[in-house]
């Protein structure tokens, strides 16, 4: 068994997962039916809690580097300026939440440098190589791979589908796709360069008597592209010249000359959820699992989400202990069920022409995902998301609880005491004291109290952060 994880489709999910178990000394294999890397915006807008996996993994500086913050969107309707708006308002960092407000970058940008950072384990995407069909049994799933040599028999541990909504995988188990798909809609979405706009804020051109019935045009970073979106009719060809001839009768101006669009796609409304996420050894994420509408910039999130769910559980599976990737579909679907129902919500906003449709609430920085029972509503509890606050170690220097959750490892911490056992292996163990008490050895100071206040923590408190930044428990001794 030359891999122990085979990983279908190398999108942003597939791309982190694979991350996710190169960085745990796994072998996999990563491969995508495309020949080549996908070249487009499609989910540009990365949500703060992905910005959070993406610290994890070593990859936030270059997310960072290369995109921007969300623009400001001049609103024109029938011709004229009406207002000046942001989807998301922006927020202020704190101890707890050190990326709060979403960030911009094109989609095949992101999976560029996700393939960088997999490269870094010395690990490459096998572009032009699908699964044609695979079996399992109780030790393993023998998986029939059609590639540039032909075709190929793999023997792996796992088989991971994260190819895409139309997934292969899924169809080959037989797994039901649930949900709806709206022909009576259809959206061109791609991106162009628009000479005669300032690339510094995005625009929504619209007629006055019908909002939803516009075009709008986001700025991309790194170039001068902007990704545009916009109500395409049951008979209409996706051509340039209808784009234009749409955005001067809506603009009502002549000035704004658009270019060949480099990519361009054109869009149904599409909301399926699988009825499984998992059949024995072999798992579905991503897109295979879920889709959703654009609206909200959610699905390409969700995905990730997924997969860093999923890695941590594959990696204990592999170890001999199943109980956490039991734990996979229960939580991940229960998930993509409420995102659905969200991005559901503003797409019918959007349809409405209602006045909110461009705004996007906290509910989608996806900052509240959590794993927590229905019945439990104590604040902050097992299956939460881990909260980030300041530390100062004895010598002075700062560090950061995120600091201390970065790797693969799980951690624990021990609040107002030392910590009394032994840490298990796979776990890092931490003493936090308030401030102005004695550092012993190994301890660290809550800086102003943060870390007490975002834990809750009393002296005696115990908390065990999963290594997806999740709550395992939090107890009192």
């Amino acid at each position: 068994m030359s891999a122990r994880v085979l990983i279908a489709g190398a999108g942003p999910t597939g791309l982190t997962l694979a991350i996710d178990l190169a960085r745990r000394g796994i072998d996999l294999r990563i491969v995508d039916r495309a020949a080549t890397p996908f070249a487009g915006s499609r989910g540009d807008g990365i949500q703060p809690r992905t910005l959070e996996v993406f610290d994890d993994l070593g990859v936030l500086d270059a997310v960072l580097a290369a995109g921007s913050p969300m623009p400001l969107i001049r609103i024109h309707l029938g011709g004229e300026p009406v207002a000046e708006r942001r989807m998301s308002e922006m927020c202020d960092p704190t101890p707890a939440v050190p990326y709060p407000n979403p960030w911009v970058l094109g989609q095949s940008d992101t999976e560029r440098l996700l393939r960088a950072r997999l490269a870094d384990f010395g690990v490459a995407v096998e572009f032009g190589t699908a699964v044609a069909d695979f079996a399992q049994d109780a030790e393993g799933v023998t998986v029939t791979l059609a590639g540039p040599a032909g075709i190929e028999t793999a023997r792996v541990a796992y088989l991971v589908g994260a190819d895409g909504g139309a997934s292969a995988v899924r169809r080959t188990l037989g797994v039901a796709f649930a949900g709806t798909t709206d022909e009576s809609i259809r959206m061109l979405l791609g991106d162009v360069t628009a000479t005669g706009l300032d690339h510094e804020f995005g625009y929504w051109f619209a007629p006055a008597d019908a909002p939803a019935e516009g075009i709008s045009l986001t700025p991309l970073p790194g170039g001068a592209l902007f990704q545009f979106a916009t109500p395409l009719s049951r008979d209409a060809e996706p051509t340039r010249e209808l784009l234009q001839r749409r955005l001067e009768q809506v603009s009502g101006r002549a000035d704004i000359v658009l270019a060949e669009p480099v990519w361009s796609t054109v869009w149904r409304p599409n909301l399926r959820l699988a009825e499984r996420f998992r059949v024995g050894r072999v798992l579905l994420a991503g897109d295979a699992a879920h889709v959703h509408p654009p609206t909200g910039g959610q699905g390409m999130n969700t995905g990730i989400q997924d997969a860093y769910n999923l890695g941590w559980k594959l990696a204990a599976a592999l170890d001999g202990d199943d109980r956490p990737l039991d734990s996979y579909e229960p939580e991940r679907r229960g998930v993509a069920l409420q995102v659905l129902g969200l991005s559901s919500e503003l797409l019918t906003r959007h349809l409405a022409g209602r006045e909110d449709a461009l705004e996007r609430g906290p509910q989608t920085r996806q900052l509240g995902i959590t794993y927590r029972s229905p019945a439990d509503n104590g604040a902050l509890t097992a299956g939460d998301r881990a909260p980030d606050a300041p530390l100062r170690r004895g010598d002075g220097t700062v560090v950061r609880l995120f600091d201390l959750f970065r790797g693969p490892h799980a951690t624990r911490l021990s609040f107002g005491t030392p910590v009394t056992t032994a840490a298990e292996p796979g776990i890092r163990a931490y003493s936090i004291v308030e401030p102005g008490r004695q550092v012993a050895t190994g301890q660290l100071v809550a800086v102003d109290g943060h870390a007490f206040a975002a834990y809750a923590a009393t002296a005696g408190t115990e908390v065990l952060v999963r290594p997806d930044g999740h709550l395992a428990w939090r107890r009192q001794r």
